[in-house]
């Protein structure tokens, strides 16, 4: 598969947590949107890192996305 596969995906994920995001009323289907962009972006970055193997620095991008969610994750259980 190519890079515009997982890019295709990547819109698709990100679009429809945007429309969760902007159309729901409820706190924890909107951090549950949130969380769904999040995991649109990590397929971004580890595509880019997939097609330039040499460099490592969509992984530690994604890294630090995955502890963003996971704060949020704590965040709506909180709630």
């Amino acid at each position: 598969m190519g890079i515009g596969t997982y890019l295709a995906l990547a819109s698709v994920l990100f679009g429809i947590g945007a429309a969760g995001f902007l159309t729901r009323r409820n706190m924890l289907i909107q951090l549950m949107s949130i969380e769904l962009m999040l995991n649109s972006v990590n397929v971004v970055l580890l595509a880019f890192n997939r097609a330039y193997p040499g460099n490592h620095d969509g992984q530690v991008f994604a890294f630090f996305v995955i502890a963003v969610a996971a704060a949020e994750a704590a965040i709506g259980l909180a709630i």
